[in-house]
């Protein structure tokens, strides 16, 4: 499966991105989710949906970030509002199969949120 990640860019505190994530294949039945790597930090999950659409979002993104899945595009979305300076990274995208172990990962693509 093939990633590949798009919509970062240069935005200033408050506003909004949306990052997709195009699939080579279908994205039914599998788990894909959003990392983020800032400079000189450990790469973090961000956000996950799961097989059964359940999400789950890190604390410092719920209430401004939103997953989502196109199954008609192959494409899963992340929705980032009110963004902060500390949403600066290289946001990378994340898909496995249901039942298998196999990661795949997109490029990434990079948000800088100025102050």
């Amino acid at each position: 499966v093939q990633l590949q990640a798009s919509g970062g860019g240069l935005v200033q505190a408050g506003g909004s991105l949306r990052l997709s994530c195009a699939a080579s294949r279908d994205v039914r039945s599998t788990i894909t989710a959003w990392y983020r790597q800032a400079p000189r930090k450990q790469r973090e999950l961000v956000s996950i949906i799961d097989e059964n659409n359940s999400t789950m979002y890190a604390d410092s993104v719920k209430g401004r970030f939103a997953i989502s899945r196109d199954y008609t595009k192959n494409t899963v979305y992340l929705q980032m509002d009110g963004l902060k300076p500390e949403d600066s990274a290289k946001y990378y995208c994340y898909l496995r199969r249901s039942g298998t172990t196999q990661p795949y990962w997109g490029q990434g693509t990079l948000v800088t949120v100025s102050s």
